[in-house]
């Protein structure tokens, strides 16, 4: 039986929405819709898209943020699977940037972002994927580094593909979120570091620099440092050179 979905034909954001409404429907379950007006990304930052030209999604989980380590990193991989699934698109066309970024052809296709519900025992993972809009979207919101399906020649119709796409990541935010809360991100891990474009490249964050070498079982992102030292970065601003403008 599939989870929840819930469609919702404007909404400010869907994260928001859902944390405002975390009764909505029972268990793991899901809302979406084609026409958010006030979204937004990790550390504030807006995230644009055309109405009608985009998916924007929100599963709600029925756990404390604590026992859902690496919900983000997590997230990406289904939305990969479900994009690769239904486009069949080749595998290294579809990246993921740690910790939060899907990237096609080394742009943004896609950002995630987890939260808390103050007050309840829940969850919420947004997820906002670029369907067809054109350049002059991300133009006019000064975005140059994103980019959509249709911009990479892919028949994306928002109309058509957003429902079984959101019903396809509510089943498997479903399937995955118990295991994750009892395992951690180590199943996934090997998974996540064959998508990972930041592995081999020389990575930037606030406090030092080095060499992305992986993944651990907690989600965090594992550098060789200059020194010798390993470092194993929780969350935070990591520049990936060659991507976004960062070289």
């Amino acid at each position: 039986m599939s989870a929840p979905l819930l469609y919702l034909p404007q909404t400010g954001s869907t994260n928001a929405w859902a944390k405002a409404n975390p009764d909505a429907a029972a268990g793991a379950w899901g809302v979406y819709t084609l026409d958010q007006t006030a979204g937004r990304g990790r550390l504030g930052r807006a995230w644009a898209g055309a109405a009608g030209q985009a998916l924007f999604y929100t599963a709600v989980l029925p756990y404390a943020p604590a026992r859902l380590p690496a919900l983000g990193l997590l997230a990406g991989l289904l939305a990969r699977r479900a994009l690769l699934a239904r486009y069949a698109l080749p595998e290294d066309a579809l990246r993921l940037k740690w910790p939060n970024d899907l990237l096609l052809g080394g742009r943004k296709l896609a950002g995630i972002l987890c939260e808390g519900v103050p007050g309840h025992d829940r969850t919420v993972c947004g997820i906002g994927v670029n369907l067809a809009q054109p350049q002059a979207v991300f133009d006019a919101a000064g975005l140059p580094y994103a980019v959509s399906l249709a911009l990479h020649g892919i028949p994306a119709d928002a109309a058509r593909d957003a429902a079984p796409l959101a019903q396809t990541l509510t089943d498997a935010f479903a399937e995955t979120a118990p295991r994750l809360c009892s395992e951690g991100f180590a199943p996934w891990r090997a998974e996540y570091e064959a998508a990972c474009a930041n592995l081999g490249r020389a990575v930037r964050w606030e406090g030092g620099e080095g060499t992305a070498l992986g993944v651990d079982g907690a989600g965090r992102l594992l550098v060789a440092c200059a020194d010798g030292r390993t470092a194993a970065l929780l969350a935070g601003e990591v520049s990936l050179h060659g991507v976004y403008g960062a070289l």
